[in-house]
């Protein structure tokens, strides 16, 4: 049952926060900031109001997932904290003497309380809401990008995920006390999933029986992270298949098992819109998403800035029809002339390459003059050749790949005098100086990766993935927003 809103949290030692709490301490002002009832009117309807234990207050535990992201700990960590550091208690609107949660609770929350809810748009709105009430916005332009987020269980075997985490347990147990490892038990080779779950329970309870050692910090951090990737192995990793991540491309020969995140940034460098997609799904399809998205915050949008992948047909024709400049330095390739199947092949910009629709990449491509794919005779045709070992096995193959085919290619003509306009535009000064500042949102994609686990997925799932972003970018665009308010 949800209790109301207006509770008042009564103490006799609250004055205790004013004299520990100092007031430039970053939780503090992020109260004085934010007024997170808009949590508690989002959630409402989630909860009964009639019956049943009185629910723990919606406020209290989306601030939780907050402090979770801002300090990267795990669910027990983060509740371990709040009971000793009063900065925490402040923030989560507790009284110093209060008791904390279960950590288990944090985990009914975010399955339970925040399905069904659009927490991306939500949060990134209500940021952007703030920042034009502060009139820090004073600019009309966006930033366009993705980055990439691995899969959490497919980039690697549930095997080599415990590996990582148990390596980690015992590196910090070796700075405290060394001796530790004759107390270990014997590490196993055997490529066997369910034995090296046996070894690291078999390496927590070591330690657990060690009460000195449990009590540092940094042991008891990677001691937590060990035991939680346990608990959700034995649910998850005999499995281990995240079957919505999708194989992206960041360059020919790198790719990536997960998601991207499509970011629009103003030249603040506050987040104004995102979305969430498979890995395979192309820069350049986004752009029109994250541009309406950006006006709907509240944002006029009549620039955007990005690279080479949203410089295709249909956008060139949605940046004239919306008078919007779009500065992005056209790519001969994906500005050609009419294509069949564009929705089957898609151009990797870093790859310079085409993507099928299973996230197969060609292996190579070559030119021809061939005047009777060209309505004017001026140009040529490029040809992409995939792995027609590939192709034979394919579950897209019907309609695609002729059966007995020795080759399978996909060719795209290119017209050398399509959208004049645009290349006299980037030819002049004005593109090149503006062009100049994409190097904004390259800075904040590296942020949500290295500050706030942007760099693994939390957890699996597009939904899962979509959470993980909006907490993430909620965090950094109230941080940002901080700075730039003193």
């Amino acid at each position: 049952m949800l209790k109301s809103q207006s509770n008042l949290v009564l103490s006799p030692y609250l004055e205790i926060y004013d004299l520990i709490v100092p007031k430039d301490n970053v939780l503090r002002k992020i109260n004085e900031l934010i007024d997170f009832s808009f949590i508690y009117d989002e959630l409402t309807t989630k909860y009964c109001h009639d019956n049943g234990r009185g629910a723990v207050d919606p406020i209290r535990m989306f601030k939780y997932l907050l402090l979770k992201k801002m300090f990267d700990l795990s669910d027990v960590d983060i509740v371990e904290r709040s009971k000793y550091d009063m900065s925490f208690k402040y923030f989560l609107g507790m009284a110093p003497e209060e008791g904390v949660i279960n950590p288990s609770s944090l985990t009914k929350f975010r399955k339970m309380r925040l399905q069904d809810i659009n927490l991306l748009d939500l949060l990134i709105n209500k940021t952007v809401e703030i920042a034009i009430e502060k009139e820090i916005i004073k600019n009309k332009a966006i930033i366009v990008d993705s980055t990439h987020t691995k899969a959490r269980y497919n980039q690697r075997s549930p095997r080599e995920q415990l590996l990582e985490y148990s390596k980690k347990l015992r590196k910090s147990v070796y700075e405290v006390d060394e001796t530790m490892k004759s107390q270990f038990p014997s590490k196993v080779n055997n490529g066997m999933l369910e034995d090296e779950i046996e070894y690291s329970q078999k390496l927590i309870d070591v330690i657990e029986k060690n009460e000195v050692l449990v009590h540092y910090p940094k042991v008891k951090e990677k001691l937590n992270l060990l035991k939680e990737a346990v608990r959700d192995d034995l649910e998850h990793l005999a499995f281990s298949q995240d079957s919505e991540a999708k194989v992206g491309h960041k360059t020919a020969d790198t790719s990536f098992f997960g998601y991207k995140t499509h970011l629009a940034l103003s030249e603040e460098r506050l987040i104004m819109a995102a979305t969430v997609t498979t890995g395979e799904k192309h820069d350049g399809k986004e752009l029109k998403h994250l541009v309406e998205k950006s006006k709907a915050a509240g944002i006029d949008v009549e620039e955007v800035i990005g690279d080479a992948a949203y410089s295709e047909k249909e956008n060139l024709e949605y940046a004239k029809k919306e008078n919007i400049r779009l500065i992005s330095k056209l790519s001969k390739t994906v500005t050609h002339g009419n294509r069949i199947n564009t929705n089957k092949f898609e151009y990797n910009k870093d790859a310079g390459m085409y993507v099928c629709q299973a996230g197969h990449m060609s292996i190579r491509k070559g030119k021809s003059r061939s005047n009777k794919h060209l309505v004017d005779g001026n140009g040529y045709v490029e040809s992409y050749y995939f792995d027609v070992e590939k192709c034979k096995r394919c579950p897209f193959r019907e309609g695609c790949y002729k059966e007995g085919a020795k080759t399978k290619t996909y060719s795209v003509s290119i017209k050398s005098h399509t959208h004049q306009d645009h290349i006299d535009f980037q030819e002049s000064d004005y593109f090149k100086d503006r062009a100049k500042e994409r190097y904004k949102i390259e800075a904040k994609n590296s942020e949500l990766k290295h500050r706030h686990g942007f760099e693994t997925a939390s957890s699996s799932g597009l939904f899962g993935m979509q959470m993980q972003a909006a907490i993430s970018i909620f965090a950094v665009n109230v941080k940002r927003i901080l700075k730039l308010m003193n």
